[in-house]
């Protein structure tokens, strides 16, 4: 399927989904997360949910970090640039929605892309081999191609993966996870 299709496909999934749905699955998302081989890692990049996109309610995941004493690393997106700089989440942070409903750090400690371990990454839908489609401006693909090659990228969907994304880019960064309420998906 085209990531044109399933952008409306997903977005509309989405919109089917009531609070009490997101929060369930959510939690689930996080309980899932705790399975995987990356407690070792320190760096830990979170995205805040778009609530008015129905993103995963990322609350739970910050819970955990937060409780496992990780170092929790959030962004602020530049749209003229398409760049993300992220920021050390510490308890002065100041959240705050930009013109699209992103909540993002209004300044803080800067952490270079090369020190992040593990990035927590946003998708409407993904595929059996690891790609991803998210809303097309190419934010995390910029990113992640900046990260070490070690850095482990796991995506986080409320729904199955699809069979396969047939317009893929050679500068799509494949996910090496993906978790879902249902279980992890591993590429």
């Amino acid at each position: 399927m085209l990531k044109k299709a399933l952008r409306a496909k997903y977005k509309a999934l989405r919109n089917e989904l009531s609070e009490i749905d997101i929060e369930e699955k959510s939690l689930a998302i996080a309980n899932e997360i705790l399975k995987l081989p990356i407690w070792d890692k320190t760096y830990f990049h979170v995205f805040l949910p778009i609530e008015e996109q129905k993103e995963v309610n990322t609350e739970f995941i910050l819970h955990l970090l937060s409780g496992k004493d990780k170092e929790i690393v959030i962004s602020k997106s530049d749209f003229e640039t398409r760049k993300m700089t992220h920021y050390l989440l510490t308890d002065n942070t100041r959240i705050q929605k930009n013109q699209y409903n992103i909540p993002e750090p209004v300044e803080g400690i800067e952490v270079p892309d090369t020190k992040i371990d593990v990035v927590f990454v946003p998708l409407l839908a993904f595929d059996k081999k690891g790609n991803r489609v998210g809303y097309g401006k190419g934010f995390y693909d910029k990113f992640l191609s900046q990260c070490k090659p070690e850095t482990i990228k796991i995506g986080l969907s409320f729904f199955k993966p699809e069979e396969q994304i047939s317009d893929v880019l050679d500068s799509d960064i494949l996910l090496d996870y993906c978790v879902s309420s249902t279980g992890v998906y591993s590429f």
